[in-house]
């Protein structure tokens, strides 16, 4: 058997075979971080780099944010074939970052993605790299301080789609990320659906924060930047925007979700969030990675070779729909 055929059947049965987390286990009960991890600053928004670090296809570059009344960087890459082949049109891969992360932090995904398609693995596509900000969770702050969530889409998406040849519609758009990039990946996605047309979010813990209120979560997530308004945690819960938008998801929106198994501070609530889309019938993808930790890395390296195959089938569903 080989590796592909392995993999496939680990997939298979981890989406087969739901995994349950205890109720009233130390782990489910852990509360979110009290202060954001490296804070988020004024300055944060265009990261400073060598450029030598960039990968092959790669550049930065700024666009300047209306809502913040700032520059703020991102970085892209595009396919070999975009500067010869003027009338082709690509599809788009959205990488959040993770906490403490910006729009460099995690370009070795466009190295994977390159070689693959130089290869004749993959099909030709761009891949955009925002700067989300260290620790907002691509979300909105109470405080209109951090508009992550704004710039990303409604910034950010169409200055992308307005100066590079994209697929500009959902069945030309993916998103993804690690850790917060995947949380805010999720986010995203449950909340405009419409955009996407697939998710993978990679050990990005997620939380129900229109539960979290009361004393216990007094001064921690979210209550110290998303407020204590009950509709404001709510429009940042994944888990109530998967039953507001569930016509919208199911069965339009492609999602795989992946944890590594001694990842324990993210790993429940990634467990919890499979647990949601099992209960609301949503066919998706969950796998497990034994003896895994919390390493974007090597998590790609364990599936190196077929890391995009998922976002590349979800395209090529999604344009078949569309005819």
């Amino acid at each position: 058997m080989n590796v592909r055929m392995l993999l496939t059947f680990s997939l298979l049965l981890a989406v087969a075979t739901p995994v349950l987390a205890e109720p009233d286990s130390p782990q489910t009960k852990q509360a979110p971080r009290k202060a954001p991890r490296r804070g988020n600053d004024d300055d944060m928004w265009v990261a400073e780099f060598d450029p030598a670090v960039l990968p092959e296809g790669v550049s930065h570059h700024t666009y300047f944010s209306e809502a913040m009344q700032k520059k703020i960087g991102y970085c892209i890459y595009l396919p070999p074939g975009y500067a010869t082949d003027s009338d082709q049109r690509y599809p788009v891969i959205y990488h959040l970052h993770g906490a403490g992360g910006n729009e460099v932090r995690t370009l070795y995904n466009a190295t994977v993605l390159h070689e693959g398609i130089t290869a004749g693995r993959w099909p030709e596509m761009i891949m955009v790299f925002p700067n989300g900000g260290r620790a907002t969770m691509y979300q909105d702050s109470a405080d209109g301080r951090y508009l992550a969530e704004t710039t990303v889409i409604k910034e950010l998406l169409p200055h992308i789609d307005a100066t590079y040849r994209t697929v500009a519609a959902r069945q030309g758009r993916c998103i993804e990320g690690f850790s917060m990039g995947g949380r805010g990946s999720t986010h995203l996605a449950m909340k405009f659906p419409e955009l996407f047309c697939s998710l993978f979010n990679q050990a990005g813990n997620v939380y129900p924060t229109s539960q979290m209120v009361g004393p216990d979560y007094e001064g921690i997530w979210p209550t110290y930047y998303l407020g204590d308004k009950i509709e404001r945690l709510r429009e940042n819960d994944s888990f109530y925007l998967l039953e507001q938008n569930l016509a919208k998801i199911k069965g339009e929106m492609r999602i795989q979700v992946a944890c590594g198994t001694q990842d324990p501070t993210h790993l429940p609530t990634v467990r919890d969030y499979h647990q949601a889309l099992v209960q609301h019938e949503v066919d998706h993808t969950y796998f497990e990675l034994e003896g895994l930790g919390h390493n974007q890395k090597q998590m790609v390296e364990r599936l190196k070779a077929v890391w995009f195959d998922y976002h590349v089938e979800s395209l090529r569903r999604a344009a078949e729909a569309q005819r």
